[in-house]
């Protein structure tokens, strides 16, 4: 993949940083980003995180003054060994969402389960809340 700007992402890698061009993104590290589908209702917004492939332990969700943080390390090796030869493999996995939240979410109340492959958090509204109308901005 040629050059390509990196414009307003909420995850960076730092390994990307420090090693090579900024502007030299391969296609495996945008494929190694979770996609996440985010929607709303009048009574919670529901946030469906696309994560084949992980044990449910291997999450980390952490919310802290209204940023909430979701991320999973798993390393692995794999050795073989024969008469004369050995071989070992190391992989190494990792990412980092972070989104956030708007003041009407109960952060006491939100859940999260992670079933075929997807990790889907409620975020339940607070009792009462008013959402914002949405506003439409123009480009000039």
């Amino acid at each position: 993949m040629g050059s390509v700007f990196p414009s307003m992402m909420n995850d960076f890698s730092p390994n990307r940083f420090f090693n090579g061009s900024l502007f030299d993104f391969d296609d495996d590290f945008f494929t190694s980003t979770p996609l996440v589908n985010i929607t709303e209702n009048e009574n919670e917004f529901k946030l469906d995180l696309s994560a084949p492939g992980i044990n449910k332990e291997d999450f980390k969700i952490d919310l802290e003054n209204g940023i909430l943080t979701v991320s999973s390390e798993k390393g692995e090796s794999d050795t073989i060994e024969e008469e004369n030869f050995r071989r070992r493999e190391f992989s190494y996995n990792s990412f980092s969402r972070v989104f956030a939240l708007p003041d009407n979410i109960d952060e006491n109340k939100i859940v999260a389960k992670y079933e075929n492959g997807i990790l889907e958090m409620q975020l339940p509204k607070k009792e009462g809340a008013i959402s914002k109308p949405r506003k439409k901005i123009v480009v000039k």
